[in-house]
C-alpha cells in the first residue's frame, strides 16, 4: 500500500465515519473531506473545485428548479386530485397513490414528489380511518424507489453517469435506468401497496382530524388575570391533568426553572413550557386563562357565526386547519413540517422576526420521536419538525414557500395556475425529449428549460435560487473529485481486490450481489449521493478486475443508492415523515428490510439480463 492509498482511505474512513454518527451537515463533511485532500497533497489546488463544473452537478441545479416550477404552478395537483380516491377500497387506494408517487418522482425531485402528495396521503388517512403513518411511510418508499427509473430522477443516478463518462463509456441517456428500475419500482411499489403497508406500525389514532405529530410543546404566559397566577405547580398539574398535558419547565426572569417542585408558586409574568396534544391545546390554555407567547393580544374576541367566545379558542375547518378571527381579519392556524432543505433548519424562529416578516406566529412546535426541546422560539429546527402557525391564508404561503415547509392539512396554501401549469408541463416534456432522444446533453436540455421558466415566470426570479438545494450541489462538487483520487492513486482498486478475494470468491455474479448490498448498506445509514460517489469507484475497479461490464456494477450502485429503507437518515423523505408519522427510528425496518430483500432478489436477474456480464 502506497502512501496516497493510505492517506486516502484515511481520509474515506473519517469521512464515512461523520456521514453516519457526526455532528456535521453533509456537505460540510464533504467540504472537509476535499480540502483534506487538497492539504495532504491529493489534489492540486487549481482542481480542488472542477468538480462543481462537472455536467451532473448542473443537471441536478436544473432538475431543483424545474421540480420547483412543476409544484409551484399546480401542474401535478389536478393528476393527483384525479387519480388517487381518498375513499373505498384500501388497497386499490394505497396502490395508486403510490404508484402515482412513483411516476412523479421519476421526473421531480423525491422529496417535491412527497411533498406534493403529503396533504392527499392526509386526506386519504382520515378517509380510511388509518393512522397517518401507514400511508406517509409507503408513500416515502414509493416516490425513494421511483427515482431509480430515469436518469434525473434522483441525484445518485446522474453521479453514476458521471462517473461512466469519466471512464470514457458516455454518459447515460435519459431512459437507459428504466429497464431495470422500472420493474424494480413496479414489484416494489407492488408489495408496498398489496402487504409492506400492513406492517408499518399504526402510530397515533386512525381517523385523526391531522397528522399525529405528537405532543406540542408551548410557551404559556400567565398574566395578572390568570388563574394559574399564583397557584402551585402541583395544582396546575392537577387541572391540566385532566386534559392529559403537563407542565415540562417554567421560565422565570429569563431563567428555566425545574418543574419537579409541585410546591412551587407560579407568579404573574412567568412563562410555563405545556407539552399536550393539539386537540387539547386550547382547553388547556383557557382554563387557566394563559395566552401563548407567540399569539396575537389575547384579550381581544374571537368571533364564530355571532357567538362570543374566549380568546384562543379554535374552531375547525377541514382536516387539520382551524381559523380565528380578529376585527374581520380572518386568521388560520395551520401545521406545517420543516423540510430537509428548509433554509429554517438549524435557525431558531426567533430570528426570523415572524410578526415583522410576515405578520404571524409560531404558535407551538412538535419535535416527534426526540428528545423535548427546552424553548420554543430559540431552538434550532431540524427537519421534520412541525409547527404550529397562525396568518393570514397568504402570509401563510409566503412562508410556506420561501420557508420550504409542507402543510399536514389539506393542501390550502397552494393557489394552481392553469396557464403555468400548462406551459411548465410543455417545457418539461420537450427537455426531457431532447435528452432522451440525444438530441443535445442532458444538462444542456434541462438548463434550456430553466430559462423557459425564467422567462415565462413560471418560477418567480426571486425564488430561482432559492429553489435549489445547496447542500446537494456542494456534495456533488466536492466528492466527485474526492472520487476520483480513490481512482487515480488506485485505492478503488485495492478495495476491490479485497472484495473479489476474500467475499466474492473470483464469482463476477457474486461480486455484483455484494456491490448491490454494500451500497444499499451504505445507503441507509448516509447520504446516497455520498454512497454513490464513494462505490462507483469500487464498482469500475471491480468489474475491470473481473474483466466483466462495468454497466452491470454501475447500475448495481445506482439500485443500492436508491434503496435507503431501514432508517430515518438514510433518505430525505424518510426524515420528513419522522415527525408528521410520529415514527421512532426502529420503525422503518419492519417494512423497509423485506423491501430491501425483495429489490436485491429483483434486481439482480434484471441486472443480468438488462446489463449482462
Amino acid at each position: 500500500m502506497t502512501l496516497d492509498q493510505l492517506l486516502i482511505l484515511s481520509i474515506l474512513a473519517v469521512t464515512i465515519a461523520l456521514f453516519i454518527r457526526g455532528p456535521w451537515r453533509h456537505d460540510m463533511v464533504a467540504l472537509a473531506a476535499l480540502l483534506a485532500c487538497v492539504f495532504t497533497g491529493l489534489i492540486p489546488p487549481q482542481k480542488a473545485f472542477s468538480g462543481f463544473g462537472h455536467p451532473a452537478v448542473v443537471t441536478v441545479a436544473c432538475a431543483l428548479i424545474l421540480s420547483r416550477g412543476l409544484q409551484n404552478t399546480g401542474a401535478m395537483d389536478a393528476l393527483a386530485q384525479r387519480v388517487v380516491p381518498r375513499s373505498g377500497n384500501t388497497t386499490v387506494a394505497m396502490l395508486l397513490l403510490t404508484s402515482l408517487g412513483a411516476f412523479l418522482s421519476g421526473f421531480m425531485s423525491n422529496v417535491g414528489a412527497l411533498a406534493l402528495l403529503m396533504p392527499v396521503a392526509a386526506e386519504m388517512a382520515e378517509k380510511q380511518k388509518l393512522a397517518p403513518g401507514k400511508i406517509l411511510m409507503p408513500l416515502s418508499f414509493a416516490t425513494i424507489l421511483g427515482g431509480m427509473t430515469t436518469l434525473i430522477g434522483t441525484p445518485p443516478n446522474l453521479m453514476v453517469a458521471g462517473f461512466r463518462a469519466n471512464a470514457g463509456a458516455g454518459s447515460y441517456g435519459m431512459f437507459d435506468f428504466t429497464p431495470v428500475g422500472l420493474v424494480v419500482a413496479l414489484v416494489g411499489v407492488a408489495f408496498i401497496g398489496l402487504v409492506g403497508w400492513r406492517l408499518v406500525p399504526a402510530r397515533g389514532q386512525a381517523g385523526a382530524t391531522s397528522f399525529d405529530t405528537g405532543t406540542y410543546l408551548t410557551e404559556a404566559l400567565v398574566g395578572e388575570k390568570s388563574a394559574a397566577a399564583g397557584r402551585t405547580l402541583g395544582e396546575i398539574g392537577r387541572m391540566l391533568g385532566a386534559e392529559d398535558a403537563q407542565v415540562v419547565g417554567i421560565v422565570h426572569n429569563d431563567a428555566r426553572i425545574s418543574p419537579a417542585a409541585p410546591w412551587h408558586r407560579v407568579l404573574s409574568g412567568d412563562i410555563l413550557l405545556i407539552e399536550a396534544e393539539p386537540e387539547s391545546l386550547a382547553t388547556c390554555l383557557s382554563s387557566l386563562g394563559l395566552k401563548m407567547t407567540g399569539e396575537p393580544d389575547s384579550e381581544r374576541e374571537v368571533s364564530r357565526q355571532g357567538e362570543s367566545l374566549p380568546a384562543g379558542k379554535i374552531r375547525e375547518k377541514g382536516a387539520g386547519k382551524r381559523k380565528y378571527a380578529y376585527h374581520n381579519e380572518e386568521m388560520q392556524l395551520c401545521e406545517l413540517v420543516v423540510m430537509p432543505d428548509s433554509p429554517l433548519v438549524g435557525r431558531a424562529i426567533q430570528f426570523l422576526h415572524l410578526p415583522a416578516r410576515y405578520q404571524m406566529h409560531l404558535l407551538a412546535l412538535s419535535r416527534r420521536g426526540r428528545r423535548s426541546v427546552r424553548r420554543v422560539h430559540s431552538t434550532p429546527l431540524l427537519a421534520g419538525d412541525a409547527l404550529l402557525m397562525l396568518g393570514a391564508e397568504d402570509n401563510l404561503i409566503s412562508f410556506a414557500r420561501e420557508q420550504s415547509c409542507v402543510p399536514l392539512a389539506q393542501r390550502d396554501i397552494s393557489i394552481p395556475n392553469k396557464e403555468k401549469a400548462a406551459i411548465a408541463l410543455i417545457a418539461m416534456a420537450l427537455a426531457v425529449a431532447g435528452a432522451a432522444f440525444g438530441l443535445i446533453p442532458a444538462a444542456i436540455s434541462f438548463a434550456t428549460c430553466v430559462l423557459a421558466f425564467m422567462a415565462l415566470k413560471v418560477v418567480p426570479l426571486r425564488n430561482i435560487y432559492g429553489a435549489l438545494d445547496g447542500s446537494v450541489i456542494v456534495l456533488l462538487g466536492t466528492l466527485i473529485a474526492v472520487a476520483e483520487v480513490m481512482e487515480s492513486t488506485g485505492a478503488a482498486d485495492l478495495i476491490a481486490e479485497v472484495l473479489l478475494n476474500n467475499l466474492a470468491q473470483g464469482s463476477a455474479v457474486l461480486a455484483l450481489a455484494l456491490i448491490l448490498i454494500i451500497t444499499m448498506t451504505l445507503s441507509d445509514f448516509m447520504n446516497n449521493v455520498a454512497t454513490a460517489a464513494m462505490m462507483c469507484s469500487i464498482a469500475l475497479s471491480t468489474a475491470e478486475q473481473l474483466l466483466a461490464n462495468p454497466d452491470s456494477f454501475l447500475m448495481a450502485v445506482a439500485i443500492g443508492a436508491s434503496c435507503a429503507f431501514l432508517t430515518p437518515v438514510g433518505h430525505q423523505n424518510n426524515t420528513l415523515i419522522l415527525g408528521p408519522g410520529g415514527f421512532d427510528f426502529g420503525d422503518y425496518w419492519r417494512m423497509g428490510l423485506p423491501l430491501e430483500i425483495l429489490v436485491v432478489a429483483v434486481g439482480i436477474p434484471m441486472l443480468l439480463w438488462i446489463w449482462p456480464l
